[in-house]
């Protein structure tokens, strides 16, 4: 079933009338839904970025979580993760789990415990996310992340980032079950940053996706790419290889992902010919899997590692992947981020930890902490959080009394 779902998504395969019909009912429940859309929760003093997708399986959102936790904190901002668990037990039962770095990934999800192993922030997993917000607040998380809940309209959101596979783009364009669609294209029009992760450009340098349309979008997308070239032992993590040293041998591909052929596809581009075992995504690994009869070498993605450390050998690698991106696209996106989250207003001096006040004068943009007087710059609209980059004020600078 699904591989006949995967053809008529992305393959061009046309659905059958069935199918178009069940998409026509889903496209009413979604008019419906959003006529009678649920009261959004909003809490105070904590802005909500969420990064999600269109289409449903893997797209990269959670390299772009973890990427966007560690510029946040190199803001000084205390951040926290929520997250419904997908995968987990806990998705299924009432209240909200705190993840611990220990915590088994079929109690919290394996998404929730790679983030908070990555980053080091507080990650809260419940199935209504209105409920892990409150919690992340009260422990005083500054900004939440929420990985995914694109469309978990209980929780109100000052930031979208919407993530779109570049290779398989949005299909077909239909919704669900005729296409890969949660919602319409026209819902890419709303959010705050368009991610494409991989894809292409045309000759005049715009991004490209199957499916995707300059016209559909509030502006142009950003490339990330997903990059990682060493080799980690899932068994003893202080062996490493380069992902090169395999360039030319058959070896085993575990991948319980969205989208598996992603990986397959980058171990083929790095030269190795993988064995292919895909398996639906947050699924367990089957132990037979991690030490295979003919004794090939055993790859998979870091999702998958943190399920199943336990029954690893020495034969089983983890491939660690970064999210990258140019420094114009990184600076965009982080500009988009901090505007509509309203961040410079949460922001402390990172010397005393005191309030900071944004001033603009003379076209310059400055952050001002009057018990150091001290003066960040914001730079094309990033602030620079580093005490070395501050100008010092005089002690009669009219700043200060501002």
């Amino acid at each position: 079933m699904e591989a006949w779902l995967q053809r008529i998504w992305y393959g061009g395969a046309p659905p059958p009338a069935w199918l178009r019909a069940l998409a026509a009912i889903n496209g009413w429940r979604l008019r419906r839904q959003g006529r009678a859309q649920l009261p959004r929760t909003r809490l105070p003093e904590a802005p909500v970025i969420v990064v999600g997708n269109l289409t449903v399986g893997g797209t990269g959102k959670t390299p772009l979580v973890i990427w966007l936790c560690g510029e946040l904190r190199a803001l000084g901002l205390k951040v926290a993760v929520i997250s419904r668990g997908y995968g987990g037990s806990h998705s299924r039962g009432p209240g909200v789990l705190r993840v611990t770095p220990g915590m088994a990934a079929a109690l919290c999800g394996d998404e929730p415990l790679l983030v908070h192993r990555r980053t080091g922030v507080p990650v809260y997993v419940a199935r209504r996310r209105v409920e892990a917000a409150a919690l992340a607040r009260a422990d005083g998380a500054q900004v939440l992340v929420a990985d995914d809940g694109l469309q978990h309209r209980a929780l109100a959101r000052d930031c979208e980032l919407v993530v779109v596979d570049g290779l398989r783009g949005l299909g077909n364009g239909l919704l669900l079950p005729a296409g890969p669609l949660r919602e319409p294209i026209a819902r890419l029009a709303l959010a705050g940053a368009i991610v494409l992760n991989g894809g292409t450009r045309d000759e005049g340098g715009a991004l490209l996706a199957p499916g995707l349309r300059s016209a559909d979008l509030a502006g142009q997308p950003l490339a990330m790419q997903l990059r990682g070239d060493l080799l980690r032992n899932l068994a003893d993590p202080s062996l490493i290889r380069p992902l090169a040293s395999l360039a030319g041998q058959r070896v085993h591909a575990v991948a319980a992902l969205g989208n598996p052929g992603r990986f397959f596809a980058a171990l083929r581009a790095a030269g190795l010919e993988p064995i292919e075992h895909p398996l639906p995504d947050h699924e367990p690994i089957p132990a037979s899997q991690l030490e295979p009869a003919d004794g090939l070498p055993v790859l998979m993605t870091e999702k998958d590692a943190v399920k199943c450390a336990t029954l690893a050998h020495a034969g089983c690698w983890v491939l660690p992947v970064e999210a990258g991106f140019s420094a114009k696209d990184a600076g965009a996106l982080l500009r988009r981020v901090i505007m509509d989250a309203r961040l410079l207003e949460l922001l402390a001096c990172p010397v005393c930890k005191g309030p900071l006040r944004h001033v603009r004068e003379a076209g310059a943009e400055e952050l001002i902490c009057r018990a150091d007087r001290l003066a960040f710059p914001v730079r094309d609209g990033i602030p620079v959080m580093l005490e070395e980059e501050a100008r010092v004020l005089a002690a009669g600078d009219a700043l200060l009394e501002r």
